[in-house]
């Protein structure tokens, strides 16, 4: 056993040899250096026999090695401490607690060193707070001590999990002792050292060192540290920022930190960080400039140093909205956000700022464009001018307020006191001795009689003011009369005191003006504000349609809080942004879906009733003047409100059937727009319109019909929502009788309307016959019967005559007629093709079904026909083949549609005979859709119908007639094919919308790979400088879609280019370099920039001009031309270098050069600069004579290697212009042969002399070439 001893911790090593109480363990005996290795073998061996324990035995031993540290071997000094670490993991092992039990349980014998570390701290913290400056000499407290207490404490914050929210009280305990040793030990200065350390080499330490450093500031009052950390990393310069890297980052996250905590304390040295908002870390500083505004320098208590400092800051961000970088330019946005939010910007600073903001939309960043979009609304969120911004409604109070100012300052000038010439102290040493008698022979007792005489002249005891009474007594001193101004004195100190009013006479009207010139200023300022809030809706509208989701979402909450204040045009972008509902980004269509909720329908009202109403009134406003297109995304919208179940649904629906029966006065416009929303909610539950639809006929479908066509075309399309088309259903088809009421009022409508001329029948008939064909039950029938009334009728009407304006109605009744024609056959071909194929494909379904219930459990034997599918697709291609061969042989021979079509050619050919506008439009139409029903009818009349549209005058015919064209190129493409260079002539129309109609066609066929591309494109690159902007703006959609196809526009460019600089085009410089800058940018792949560079340099032997020349070297400096490239273009030398004398050839390609020398490489470089020599010796001196300078060159200094690439030597360049090397393949490189122009024989009108002659193409002019288009067969009309 050993016997109990007392180890007392040692200050130093001696005091272990040193024995200073009874049973203090002390060192018995040292050993010598020879001694050690023995003994410390005898150590090993008790250690594994007698335990840890043995210590107490050996200790003498470790001592001795210890002392000699310096001299004793390595090897004995790791087997020295090899044991005592084995000995302390034996005692360790010793403290735990034996058994499977918990882990607190098992831990229990340890020591808890977070707890034991924080009462460590504690108790530290109680004795720092000691006044222990006695415990040393002069009462100053070593250094050493301060370091070894911070230099624990900063120890311990290297932890990685001090951040941690677990370390919190240990964090604060750390910060209390620091903070007491900043405050009583001057261990200011040491505190920043090491804070600016901490954070250089821990990132994770931001955040906790700027709570150190706002507690030492705030609880303990030294402010002055923040000062000098600051001035610590503002000192530090922009090189030694960028190379800390994480530092940088640290820096930033403390000053933001600390600005959040302390922002009053870092004002006075905010100055110190201002030279690095051009550095690393001027994201932050712009944080903190915007915390002191925010939280410190805002207010309108400020005084003028505040002030001024608010000001200087602000000029400060103002002046980073135009930073070099994106990102500062950005932060400087959100900053101005952030300030705007928390209402900090002063009122002077609003205009400025905005109108800098709405610059910043313009910004090719797309992350600043974002900001400043945020930052606008913030604005109008935040304005303090007024709840609905419209200039136009602030117009007329501001003139009205400017007139009453001008009116008061006018008045005032008549108020305005004349100046003397003489100054009032020589007036008054004039009358100084009179005025003195007069005083004193009024104070004389007799003196009282005479002033009640006076009274009458001074006005009694009337009531005055001081002002008034002191006006009184010096008119009575300029008018010399003493007397009475004694009296009024007098009567002032005898009379009772008066109240005093706040100001009178001039005053009162000088307060007025000034009140009158502040609502001016208001007025002023609040219209400027709403012009740029105005001017900026322009700008974001166009923002809806970017591809970065996070502007597009901006933009459209931009657009609601616009519209909520009232903004003038900000419905413009609440329609405009509707079609992202169609969207196939799920974040962009639910940022529109909960826009249009929040504005729509989520409205305010005291009961259900007012909120059904304002919701009705809201969409309604919406949907007037509104565009088919709205009206379909409205639909969207609207149809799933009704899905989702809403309290207001039955009141909405309620008060929508009030408007459209009339029961309560309503414009026409409403109730057009209440049958429509009808319509929407019929998408989502049928009943409400199918249970109510005796009450649509009756109401706009009755006798009155003829009055309101619109609203009876509106009704229908609300009726057609409840069919099997609208609804997509796959049951049995929902039908009505024939003999319906509905189809009985509708065909009663459209025969009354073949008489009238009215010009709105066209579309209700149209979607009458639609509806026909969706909901009746033999709807051909039906139309048969229509089609022969309505023709007995027009013979009717033709027989009758009699009237002057005879014939124009007969030609107009015609045309109706034969609209009505059309209209059938082409709803005739998609019923078949639509309803009576699905119809029979559903019953083929039912009867396969029913057949395999009908098959035996056992009959597992199939044929391979089914097994690989083939019975299904052979009945699918039955039933196609069925209905084309219907279309081809029945449509058209011996029915009602057959007896018209020979009208409709006699009417079509001979213009000059039925000259009728209306009657031409009409015919045209009908035309081309009897021409789809089928080939042999679309072959017969293509030839007409492209004799119409290039021979009519009428533009609305062309442009009918285009899109006519468009439908037939997607149905009969082989046919179509031949006649495709007619359709891309109608882009250089002289008519606008024929354009318009003809980019928007060709678009649709190029886009979805009906037509194929070809060299015409280049009539579309044309449009991209058209006048017109919306077409402009559709020519580049065009070519910004066909980017999206792999090498679309890099197949076409070479062609493109030969076409617009063909002489005979006659293009501008100017244009065509515009349209090439447009189409290189979509040139990205540096492959493709190779081969271009390579095809047009070969285009130089084939260009016979000197703008084609340039055309070509514009071309070529337009490319993002490479290493690769650049080495493309040295051996492409022959091609052009006879052509460098030519500015236009020359320049561009210089360009080429410079842009690459400022990018190249060393060794590249000189490559460059080498091939820019080159180029300027030619232009200068000629081809011929650099060439003879260089093979002279040669033969003197064979030795000399040329770094250009290498040419062939040439005796004489210009004999060999023009010709191509026998290696290339001149096929993809060389424009296409010009072909040889062929006078078309002149086509003429028919004129009323020639009734007979039909302005039809000659077959010589028909296209013989009808090359087949590889595709899948299209038998079925698409819409």
């Amino acid at each position: 056993m050993f016997m109990s001893w007392d180890f007392i911790l040692p200050v130093c090593l001696g005091d272990l040899v040193k024995s200073g109480a009874v049973n203090q363990y002390v060192v018995q005996d040292v050993l010598s250096v020879k001694q050690l290795p023995s003994h410390i073998n005898s150590f090993k061996a008790a250690l594994r026999s007698q335990g840890p324990l043995c210590i107490l035995e050996y200790f003498d031993t470790a001592y001795s090695v210890l002392q000699h540290c310096r001299t004793v071997d390595v090897a004995v000094k790791e087997d020295t401490l090899e044991l005592l670490i084995q000995g302390y993991i034996l005692n360790i092992s010793l403290c735990l607690s034996q058994g499977r039990k918990k882990d607190k349980v098992a831990g229990k014998g340890l020591l808890q060193w977070d707890s034991e570390r924080e009462t460590i701290l504690q108790c530290l913290t109680q004795l720092l707070q000691l006044d222990i400056r006695t415990l040393w000499s002069l009462s100053l407290v070593e250094e050493e001590f301060v370091s070894c207490v911070t230099c624990c404490c900063y120890k311990l914050l290297e932890n990685p999990t001090i951040s941690h929210v677990k370390s919190k009280s240990t964090r604060d305990a750390i910060i209390h002792v620091l903070g007491i040793m900043v405050k009583k030990y001057n261990h200011m200065l040491g505190a920043c050292v090491k804070v600016i350390q901490l954070l250089q080499h821990f990132e994770q330490l931001a955040s906790v060192c700027a709570a150190a450093v706002a507690s030492w500031s705030s609880e303990y009052g030294v402010k002055a540290i923040v000062g000098e950390i600051m001035r610590e990393i503002g000192q530090k310069s922009s090189e030694e920022l960028a190379r800390e890297g994480s530092g940088v980052k640290a820096f930033s996250s403390f000053l933001s930190e600390l600005s959040t905590l302390v922002p009053e304390t870092m004002i006075p040295n905010i100055s110190v960080l201002l030279t690095h908002l051009e550095g690393e870390v001027q994201s932050c500083v712009l944080y903190r400039i915007a915390s002191v505004l925010v939280r410190v320098l805002s207010g309108d208590k400020l005084d003028d140093s505040a002030r001024a400092s608010r000001d200087r800051f602000l000029d400060t961000l103002q002046e980073h909205i135009h930073d070099a970088h994106s990102h500062v330019r950005a932060r400087v946005l959100q900053v101005y956000a952030r300030i705007v939010n928390s209402k900090a910007l002063p009122l002077c600073k609003y205009t400025e700022v905005m109108e800098l903001t709405v610059g910043r939309l313009g910004d090719k960043s797309v992350h600043v464009c974002k900001s400043a979009i945020q930052l606008l609304a913030a604005f109008i969120a935040h304005n303090p001018y007024s709840c609905k911004l419209s200039s136009v409604d602030l117009t007329k109070p501001l003139e009205k307020e400017m007139a009453k100012l001008k009116e008061m300052r006018d008045s005032q000038k008549d108020f305005a006191f004349v100046v003397a010439v003489i100054t009032a102290a020589d007036l008054w040493d004039a009358m100084k001795p009179e005025l003195e008698m007069t005083v004193k022979a009024q104070l004389e007792p007799g003196s009282e009689e005479e002033d009640n005489e006076d009274e009458e002249e001074t006005g009694g005891d009337e009531e005055r003011s001081d002002r008034d009474t002191a006006l009184q007594i010096a008119q009575f001193l300029r008018e010399s009369k003493y007397r009475y101004a004694c009296n009024v004195l007098l009567n002032c100190f005898d009379a009772p005191p008066t109240p005093q009013k706040e100001g009178g006479g001039n005053e009162g009207g000088e307060s007025e003006l000034k009140k009158q010139e502040m609502l001016v200023q208001y007025l002023k300022d609040t219209e400027s504000f709403a012009l740029q809030v105005e001017r900026s809706i322009a700008v974001i509208n166009n923002m809806l349609y970017w591809k970065t989701t996070t502007v597009v979402q901006e933009a459209v909450q931009f657009c609601v809080t616009a519209f909520e204040f009232s903004v003038a045009n900000s419905v413009c972008g609440v329609r405009k942004m509707l079609p992202l509902v169609w969207s196939t980004d799920v974040t962009i269509k639910d940022s529109v879906i909960q826009a249009y909720r929040r504005l729509y329908l989520n409205p305010h009202g005291d009961n259900t009733r007012a909120k059904a109403q304002t919701l009705v009134d809201n969409l309604s406003d919406l949907m007037i003047d509104a565009s088919l297109g709205t009206v379909q995304c409205l639909e969207e919208i609207v149809s799933e409100f009704f899905s989702s179940e809403s309290a207001l649904q039955t009141s909405v629906v309620q008060v929508l059937w009030e408007r459209f029966s009339g029961k309560r006065e309503t414009k026409a416009l409403h109730r057009r727009a209440a049958v429509l929303l009808l319509g929407m909610a019929a998408r989502a539950e049928r009943e409400v319109v199918l249970s109510n639809l005796d009450t649509l006929c009756s109401v706009a479908l009755g006798e009155k019909v003829a009055e309101d066509y619109l609203l009876a075309r509106d009704t229908l399309i609300t009726i057609a929502n409840i069919t099997d088309h609208v609804r997509q259903s796959k049951g049995v088809p929902f039908r009505l009788p024939m003999d319906h009421h509905l189809f009985s009022c509708l065909s009663q409508a459209i025969a009354d309307g073949l008489v009238q001329s009215d010009p709105h029948w066209q579309t209700f008939m149209e979607q009458a016959v639609r509806l026909i064909y969706f909901l009746a039950e033999s709807p051909d029938q039906l139309c048969s019967r229509l089609l022969q009334r309505s023709a007995h009728l027009l013979l009717e009407q033709i027989t009758e005559g009699g009237e002057p304006n005879q014939s124009q109605l007969q030609e107009s009744g015609l045309a109706q007629v034969l609209s009505l024609c059309g209209a059938v056959a082409f709803w005739q071909v998609s019923h078949l093709e639509r309803s009576v194929s699905a119809e029979l494909r559903r019953r083929r379904g039912e009867k396969e079904e029913k057949e395999e219930k009908e098959k035996a459990p056992d009959a597992n034997d199939s044929c391979v026909e089914e097994e690989l599918g083939l019975v299904g697709a052979s009945a699918e291609d039955t039933e196609v083949e069925f209905i084309r061969k219907i279309c081809e042989t029945e449509l058209l021979s011996g029915n009602m549609l057959s007896a018209f079509l020979p009208l409709l050619v006699k009417v079509c050919s001979s213009p000059g005979k039925y000259s009728h506008s209306q009657l031409t439009t009409a015919a045209c139409l009908a035309l081309s859709q009897y021409m789809m029903i089928s080939p042999a009818v679309c072959k017969d009349n293509i030839r007409l119908l492209f004799t119409v549209l290039e021979k009519s005058p009428l533009p609305v015919v062309r442009a009918n007639t285009i899109v006519a064209l468009g439908d037939l190129t997607v149905r009969f493409p082989n046919i179509l094919e031949p006649w495709t260079p007619n359709l891309y002539a109608r882009l250089s129309d002289e008519s606008a919308s024929v354009r318009l109609t003809a980019i928007m066609v060709l678009t649709q066929l190029v886009l979805k790979d009906v037509m194929k591309v070809k060299g015409q494109v280049s009539e579309v690159a044309v449009l991209l400088l058209d006048p017109e902007p919306h077409i402009a703006s559709l020519a580049l959609n065009f070519f910004n879609e066909l980017s999206a196809k792999d090498n679309a526009i890099y197949n076409l460019l070479p062609d493109i280019i030969s076409r617009l600089s063909d002489p005979e085009r006659g293009m501008k410089e100017e244009d065509f370099n515009t349209i090439m800058k447009q189409l290189f940018s979509y040139i990205t792949k540096e492959r493709q920039t190779e081969s271009l560079v390579e095809k047009l340099c070969q285009r130089f032997r084939t260009a016979k001009t000197e703008q084609q020349w340039a055309d070509l070297a514009v071309s070529l400096s337009l490319l993002s031309v490479c290493e690769r490239g650049f080495k493309k273009l040295q051996e492409c030398w022959d091609c052009y270098s006879d052509k460098l004398t030519e500015p236009g050839v020359y320049q561009p390609l210089l360009s080429i050069a410079a842009k690459l020398r400022r990018r190249a490489k060393p060794q590249f470089k000189a490559h460059v600069e080498d091939y820019e020599k080159r180029l300027t010796a030619v232009h200068t001196k000629g081809l011929e004579n650099v060439d003879n300078e260089e093979r002279e060159q040669q033969m003197g200094d064979t030795q000399s290697q040329n770094l250009q690439t290498p040419r062939p030597h040439k005796s004489v360049r210009k004999t060999t212009r023009g010709r191509g090397k026998p290696k290339l393949d001149d096929s993809d490189l060389v424009t296409p042969r010009k072909s040889r122009s062929r006078p078309k024989p002149a086509i003429t009108f028919s004129s009323d002399e020639e009734e007979e002659d039909d302005a039809v193409m000659a077959e010589s002019e028909t296209p013989k070439v009808t090359t087949p288009i590889a595709r899948t067969r299209r038998t079925r009309l698409r819409h």
